[in-house]
């Protein structure tokens, strides 16, 4: 009778612990418009999903998905399959899917979602709502920036280029910290430094973007911060031509060009596979906004493969715990986007429309 009890007790566990994979079901990516190998964004967000399932005993099956345009239908139809196809957990990164989040939150309850660096809201920005099925992580952009603006400046370099994808907060956040990292270390150096800034309107590699850039380097900006994802690959085509140099965004991208002296991260990766792993094992933080930042380590420079000349490591964690012990707060608003609103006391910005914009 003993023996029957501790069967019955056996499969039932077995039932038990079935059902519960069954309920989890498989992970599902929706691209940022671009692919998994952008060298940027999604490639960040996509290997962090690859790493947690491929390592588990059991694989987690996992999928990407990507959108046919940066409209909110196109995502809407991207996650509709990603559920047909069994997903229980959708990551999605960017600003571009949010309204499309929004919706999707309240359509299919039972489905959990990790929005990477975005926040929901409806179509005219009244609501901003999160329901429990949604982890929402931001980052502070404005941080990665400033260590990048402040490395180039510390290493030697005072003719430097901002280039955003398009002007939405993240990529303003990472431009305005940027050039307050530049003036902070102009100040401490005693020097005078120039920034040609500018927004280009695209995610995509452009021979708009590719002249540009050129134009750029030839008039004697000697490393442009490119920040827009595969954008960023015409500006190291560029680069490469006319002998300067780039800082690249979001991951480590010194494998993308020579030219990358190093790169502006958000710890995508490790962001998402945390996520993962806090919804597999029953901790998922739904309903509220979590931010990476210096202090957890959520951003920080590409150091390992960096080409500086006089910037180094001691330079860098010192900078770096300013940051996290905040006597060093960048202004982070972004509601002008030209950089008219920083109080800059040895940086000149260049502000320009983008030709044909």
């Amino acid at each position: 009778m003993k023996k029957k009890f501790l069967l019955t007790a056996a499969l039932l566990m077995l039932i038990l612990l079935c059902g519960c994979s069954e309920k989890k079901g498989s992970v599902a990516l929706i691209t940022d418009v671009g692919t998994v190998e952008d060298g940027s964004y999604n490639q960040g967000a996509w290997e962090g999903i690859k790493e947690y399932c491929d390592e588990q005993e059991v694989p987690i099956p996992y999928a990407y998905y990507q959108p046919k345009e940066a409209m909110r239908d196109s995502y809407l139809e991207a996650i509709d399959q990603a559920v047909s196809d069994g997903a229980t957990l959708i990551v999605c990164p960017g600003y571009l899917p949010e309204e499309a989040v929004y919706v999707a939150q309240k359509e299919y309850s039972k489905i959990r979602f990790i929005l990477l660096d975005g926040v929901v809201h409806n179509a005219d920005l009244t609501d901003y709502t999160i329901k429990k099925n949604v982890m929402q992580i931001v980052f502070a952009e404005e941080q990665a920036g400033f260590l990048a603006g402040y490395a180039a400046v510390r290493d030697g370099y005072t003719h430097l280029g901002f280039i955003g994808g398009e002007a939405e907060d993240s990529v303003i956040r990472f431009g305005y910290g940027f050039v307050q990292g530049a003036d902070y270390a102009a100040i401490e150096m005693g020097r005078q430094v120039e920034i040609r800034y500018t927004y280009a309107g695209t995610y995509f590699e452009s021979a708009d973007v590719l002249s540009y850039a050129s134009d750029a380097y030839s008039m004697g900006t000697e490393v442009i911060f490119a920040c827009g994802g595969a954008m960023g690959r015409s500006v190291m085509d560029a680069a490469e031509a006319c002998g300067g140099k780039v800082i690249g965004v979001d991951v480590d991208q010194s494998e993308e060009s020579p030219t990358v002296i190093t790169s502006a991260l958000k710890n995508l990766s490790h962001s998402v596979y945390n996520g993962v792993s806090d919804y597999m094992n029953d901790r998922f933080k739904g309903g509220v906004t979590t931010t990476m930042n210096a202090s957890n380590n959520g951003i920080g420079l590409a150091m390992e493969n960096s080409q500086f000349r006089n910037f180094t490591k001691e330079d860098y964690d010192a900078i770096y715990t300013r940051l996290i012990n905040a006597s060093i707060e960048p202004y982070a608003q972004t509601n002008d986007g030209t950089t008219d609103d920083l109080l800059l006391v040895n940086t000149t910005v260049l502000y320009e429309v983008f030709p044909g914009q």
